[in-house]
């Protein structure tokens, strides 16, 4: 396949002489999370005088231009890549083709499946970025949320790693019973109106919402992949006067989003740190290129944990949180 034919974009920030290479690749190049996450690895890669080479797939879910990536990372005898894995599962085999040939995988917050198809992985903590907002909405509406009508907004049909974690870790927060905590869409409380795929923009919430809201107008809370999904939802219910009494809850912080939390259009979001994610991850494959030494998890976890914060200016009681001006100062871009 030729070169004008593949499907992902590719950028390079190049270092003089004969650098060590690191490959990011991320799922798309437009959302400000990985926006952010590649101004963390040029920036590290720049610092240890690093060849980053970046690839991103045209929309999230475009597993076949991160395949196209690895190889070409492959053939360039890079020592590492830093990813974002679309198809959590199926980019196990081409990944394992890339350690085979020497170089360190690193899953940054996406977790392969399984998670040790990959030598580390750099992560939020998924499940309780999850359940943040889970406890914090169930706390909101108090006495209300027994009779709550939900709707979760997910990424994409394959279920991602990541996207199963948000979903599991809110509906649990929520106090509904988990059926496979590795499944979206099994559970059998008649709260959950239903479940529907966004592929993480603003577009795919919309339309995600209109479809939700057509099978029940009287949904009451929504949970959402990430925060372009939740404007994307907010806009379909503001389309029919309902924006004010719904509850959007979301996981990112970047600062867009947390603008949004202070505007009242999302009432809590859980914030990550994609830029350490990807600072961190260039650095371990340059110690990996160096001294062949490969990160270790974080304590007590199977991955390094970059840490999440619940963002609010409603705190509620029993559910640890900072204030929108802190998410702000923190927020990511």
């Amino acid at each position: 396949m030729g070169a004008s034919a593949l499907a992902f974009s590719a950028s390079m920030a190049l270092a003089g002489g004969h650098s060590t290479t690191v490959c990011l690749i991320t799922k798309t190049d437009t959302n400000p999370f990985f926006v952010k996450m590649k101004e963390g690895a040029t920036a590290k890669a720049e610092e240890l005088g690093m060849t980053l080479k970046a690839y991103a797939g045209k929309i999230d879910g475009d597993h076949e231009s991160q395949v196209q990536a690895i190889e070409t990372c492959i053939a360039d005898g890079a020592k590492g890549i830093l990813i974002t894995a679309s198809d959590t599962a199926a980019i196990v085999e081409p990944l394992k083709q890339a350690r085979d040939a020497g170089l360190l995988v690193i899953a940054l917050d996406t977790p392969l499946d399984p998670i040790d198809a990959a030598d580390a992985t750099f992560a939020t903590d998924n499940f309780l970025a999850g359940l943040l907002i889970g406890q914090w909405a169930k706390a909101t509406l108090g006495d209300a949320a027994a009779d709550a009508r939900i709707a979760t907004l997910d990424l994409a049909i394959s279920q991602p790693t990541v996207d199963v974690l948000r979903n599991q870790g809110f509906l649990q927060g929520f106090g509904i019973d988990l059926a496979d905590p590795g499944k979206i869409g099994d559970e059998t409380d008649p709260r959950i109106v239903g479940s529907d795929v966004t592929a993480g923009n603003e577009e795919g919430g919309r339309r995600a919402m209109e479809n939700l809201l057509a099978k029940d107008s009287t949904i009451n809370v929504v949970h959402t992949i990430n925060e372009p999904a939740a404007a994307g939802a907010y806009e379909a219910l503001k389309a029919i006067g309902r924006e004010n009494d719904v509850l959007i809850v979301s996981v990112d912080g970047g600062c867009p989003g947390v603008q949004n939390v202070k505007d009242g259009v999302i009432g809590a979001t859980s914030q990550q740190y994609p830029l350490l994610m990807a600072s961190l991850g260039v650095e371990a494959v340059k110690a990996w290129a160096d001294n062949g030494v490969k990160p270790e998890p974080t304590e007590g976890k199977n991955f390094f944990d970059t840490g999440v914060a619940l963002v609010t200016d409603k705190p509620a009681e029993g559910v640890e949180s900072i204030s929108v001006e802190e998410g702000m100062n923190l927020c990511w871009g």
